[in-house]
């Protein structure tokens, strides 16, 4: 099998993070070296279970250089710098310098926490391109009641202070059944705010959204009316914001290619060095082994490592994906998908309505929508507990 050349690096370089979204697919605990999704926690409730991977985990500013290096090598031309909350490393013109001597294009995904004058010029002297800036809702309310902390505002200084930068923004919105009412709203502040991109994402059913999926989950009347109004501004904006729509997994008939295809365009590197195929896979698979950066060269990991390999490709596919004429289209759907809802990540996604197990999915819509919403609503479980994690002031 031929080995393809990855496009982009998402380099998560800490799970620390100011907020502490319910349908956040980062983990929140350590253990041995190895990250751990751990046991959800109710706010209030944390136990003895550690907050994230403390600083001396992660990955060094020349471990990372060292990284950003080696992903050149291979072919990348475009590194993400994520989290959690990326501002929360010092060294993060550091690493954004790397990249620009590295010939990479560089993007900065954030809350937007944390950036004051001082950092934002900082980073846009060191090589920035540009930066997504993530949105709970246009309702400042709302959104700070989805953060779990008082972040809107803040968030809105932030944008602000990005264009005044001459740095191209675009912005991200989490949509889900408490903000889909306000999707109309939440792109008249994208206008106001003049982004040059946006994307309207639905929630993908992942850590915490998995487990808040039944207070999270639109219904199919939300969903219908959100595509309504998404298609119309797409169609009035164009030309002037690029808009894009990602329709829930759940309301699909076929799945969406996971990545474009499992190791086929992109990785990522979490904090402390695991490679992996999907930023989700760690903790959605538990059987698959990750290679860390720290003993192995990323070109090796790329080509050769077990995790990138195992659903590489479509020899590994099972029917009824292994006939079907869209295989090489969706390479499958979502592992982390078919491994969440049937237990076995080699499976196909349930969502495809050629599944064996897509009845799992229609189980679930049809409760939700046959039922009053209030009954499936409720309260939901945060990331971390807003009143005791540690956040960026």
């Amino acid at each position: 099998m031929t080995i393809p050349r990855p496009y982009a690096l998402l380099a998560e370089i800490t799970y620390r993070c100011p907020l502490h979204c319910p349908y956040c697919s980062n983990p929140i605990t350590v253990r041995n070296g190895n990250l751990k999704g751990g046991t959800p926690v109710t706010p209030g409730k944390m136990g003895s279970q550690e907050l994230a991977p403390p600083c001396h985990a992660e990955l060094s500013t020349d471990e990372w250089k060292r990284v950003i290096r080696e992903a050149a090598d291979l072919g990348i031309l475009q590194i993400g710098f994520s989290g959690g909350e990326p501002l929360a490393r010092r060294d993060l013109p550091d690493l954004i310098r790397a990249a620009r001597e590295a010939s990479l294009y560089t993007n900065l995904i954030t809350s937007g926490i944390g950036l004051d004058d001082d950092r934002l010029y900082a980073l846009r002297d060191a090589g920035l391109d540009s930066v997504q800036l993530s949105f709970q809702s246009d309702n400042t309310d709302l959104a700070d009641e989805i953060a779990g902390t008082r972040a809107h505002q803040r968030k809105l200084d932030a944008a602000a202070k990005i264009r005044a930068a001459g740095i191209p923004l675009s912005l991200n919105f989490v949509i889900h059944r408490r903000n889909i009412d306000r999707l109309a709203q939440m792109i008249a502040l994208a206008e106001f705010l003049q982004a040059e991109r946006v994307e309207l994402a639905n929630v993908q059913f992942y850590g915490w959204a998995f487990l808040n999926r039944a207070a999270l989950l639109p219904t199919r009347e939300q969903v219908v009316r959100a595509r309504e109004i998404a298609t119309a501004a797409k169609a009035r904006l164009a030309g002037k914001i690029d808009i894009f729509y990602v329709l829930p997994d759940y309301y699909e008939t076929r799945p969406k290619p996971c990545l474009n295809g499992w190791g086929q365009r992109y990785l990522t590197v979490n904090p402390i060095g695991e490679v992996l195929p999907c930023p989700t896979a760690s903790s959605a698979i538990p059987d698959l082994h990750f290679e860390n950066v720290r003993a192995r060269e990323l070109d090796w990991i790329w080509r050769e490592s077990e995790s990138f390999n195992r659903f590489r490709g479509t020899e590994w596919m099972p029917e009824p994906c292994r006939s079907c004429p869209q295989r090489e289209i969706d390479f499958g759907g979502c592992r982390c998908q078919a491994a969440l809802l049937t237990g076995n990540a080699a499976n196909t996604d349930p969502v495809c309505t050629l599944s064996p197990n897509r009845a799992r999915v229609d189980a679930v819509l049809r409760d939700l929508n046959s039922s009053p919403p209030k009954a499936f609503g409720g309260d939901w479980t945060y990331r971390m507990n807003p009143k005791s994690a540690a956040t960026l002031q």
